[in-house]
């Protein structure tokens, strides 16, 4: 009896003496696995970081070598007096690289989409938004159905486009849709959704009606999935999402595409970067069909424009740059990030010539109340010049107003008209 109880204390001593062991031993095994883990993510980040950075270094010398070339189709020379009275590039990045430390010393926040150069077209020929007044579940009213199917729905209180039961086409309801109503420089540009944890979305945007042209225009895609954009077998990734899936998303969001077409060549940008550059695209682009492949997919924002004279032409010829680019929050002075194409266009110019003085003046639509538009466009104003100064243009060389919905550049009946009219202009003083 008395053996049988020592060998069961001695169990139970041992079964104790394990448990304590265990304890012990345990937080150096898992913090051995810990520190593993970490470099292990350590080592996949700086792998991911230099292949970003090589890839980038790629992009700029194939960016560097697409600009000379168009300048050259362009027929551009640069004279010994261009030279003298311009700022060199090296100036400018000089200029940048002291706004960008002078931005760190003061605290101030950093200039959204910096590098953007998207510039959208001058006259806008198609637009929707979609308009609040459309009603949930009909179909949108600026649209004619290819196939599937889409409605009007809304998302955080905001009208969109949504795509139903498995996905659906889409094609402007214009005039004359059946005839080329593309210009030889046109700009398109467009919100899509991608919503969260799904891995199989992807929109399409075809440069013809499918519809109505289905005898003109290219036949390729641009394929947009959530990190990127596929194109004549040209497949880029969005930066900071090359360890994803092309398709894998962790956040529901919002991606803004632009489109820039001049005579042949063509970008396509994702967010705040150019993604495709496809110096000559022998098809000749007809029209726009919209399409999305499955349910839960959204679009809204659509805008087509055509292109015009560029920014410093019509400073010369006209005192004025006249932007429907420059885009704000609804009913807000709040710019929006795709403003920064124009915005960095003008400080560009502003930095190479240093004689250009500009009133940077905000106009509005006529919907609403004419007091409450006036007072919305100076503020609009301002917040542009506001904007150029916090970049490192020289307050003194800036001033800003507006006039509301006094000076309408087209008629307010039609939403064309209305976008034409919101703009802000930049006058040579």
């Amino acid at each position: 009896m008395k053996n049988k109880n020592f060998n069961l204390q001695l169990k139970t001593f041992i079964k104790i003496l394990f448990v304590i062991g265990f304890f012990l031993l345990s937080p150096q095994r898992t913090e051995a696995q810990f520190f593993k883990k970490l470099a292990k993510h350590a080592k996949e980040k700086i792998n991911r970081e230099a292949e970003r950075r090589s890839e980038r270094r790629v992009d700029k010398a194939i960016d560097k070598k697409f600009d000379k070339t168009e300048d050259k189709l362009d027929g551009k020379k640069t004279t010994k007096k261009e030279e003298n009275s311009n700022t060199s590039e090296k100036e400018i990045k000089k200029a940048e690289s002291n706004n960008n430390q002078t931005n760190a010393k003061s605290n101030k926040p950093t200039v959204v989409w910096s590098k953007y150069d998207f510039i959208p077209g001058d006259t806008v020929l198609f637009e929707d938004s979609p308009s609040p007044n459309e009603e949930n579940g009909e179909f949108p009213s600026r649209w004619d159905l290819s196939s599937g199917a889409a409605e009007i729905g809304e998302m955080n209180g905001e009208p969109v486009i949504m795509f139903l039961n498995g996905g659906g086409t889409i094609v402007p309801y214009l005039k004359n849709s059946n005839e080329d109503y593309l210009p030889e420089i046109f700009t398109v540009e467009m919100d899509v959704w991608f919503e969260k944890g799904n891995d199989f979305h992807r929109y399409w945007i075809r440069l013809r009606d499918d519809k109505n042209q289905w005898n003109l225009g290219p036949s390729n895609q641009i394929e947009i999935y959530a990190n990127g954009i596929d194109f004549l077998s040209t497949n880029k990734r969005y930066p900071g999402t090359e360890s994803l899936n092309w398709a894998e998303n962790p956040t529901g969001k919002w991606r803004h595409i632009a489109i820039a077409f001049t005579k042949g060549k063509m970008k396509v940008y994702m967010d705040d970067t150019r993604l495709v550059n496809v110096p000559h695209f022998e098809e000749n682009p007809t029209g726009i069909t919209v399409r999305a492949e499955s349910d839960n997919m959204y679009v809204k924002n659509i805008r087509i424009a055509k292109g015009g004279v560029k920014y410093y032409d019509r400073v010369l010829s006209e005192g004025k740059i006249i932007v429907n680019g420059i885009k704000f929050d609804v009913n807000k002075s709040t710019l929006k990030p795709e403003s920064m194409g124009p915005i960095n266009k003008i400080y560009k110019l502003m930095l190479k010539d240093q004689s250009l003085n500009f009133s940077v003046e905000g106009h509005t639509d006529s919907d609403g109340d004419e007091a409450t538009n006036l007072t919305l466009s100076k503020a609009r104003g301002k917040a542009v010049m506001d904007k150029l100064i916090s970049m490192g243009i020289s307050a003194d060389r800036l001033k800003s107003t507006g006039w509301g919905e006094s000076k309408p550049l087209d008629n307010n009946n039609t939403p064309e008209g209305k976008a034409n009219n919101r703009r802000v202009e930049f006058v040579k003083f």
